[in-house]
């Protein structure tokens, strides 16, 4: 990380010195990099993948059985006539 420092000088007031630093700060690209690793999660486990993965191949398994016996419901059209 990239830490910015801003002094106050002898005649400048507090609104030039935050201007500065957010200048410093823009240039420094901190805000995108954090913005862009705001949401990351960790990763899953091996384990939790494997249910996951199961989970899905059993729910497609119990739709292709309803499919095959026609009891699913039609699908709706989106999109242009």
């Amino acid at each position: 990380m990239i830490n910015v420092e801003v002094e106050k000088n002898n005649n400048e007031n507090n609104v030039n010195v935050l201007r500065r630093f957010t200048k410093r700060v823009q240039g420094a690209g901190i805000l995108p990099r954090v913005r862009s690793i705001r949401y990351s999660g960790r990763k899953q486990s091996k384990l939790a993948v494997k249910k996951r993965a199961l989970k899905r191949i059993k729910n497609r398994e119990i739709m292709e059985d309803l499919a095959k016996l026609g009891k699913l419901p039609e699908k709706k059209v989106r999109g242009r006539k």
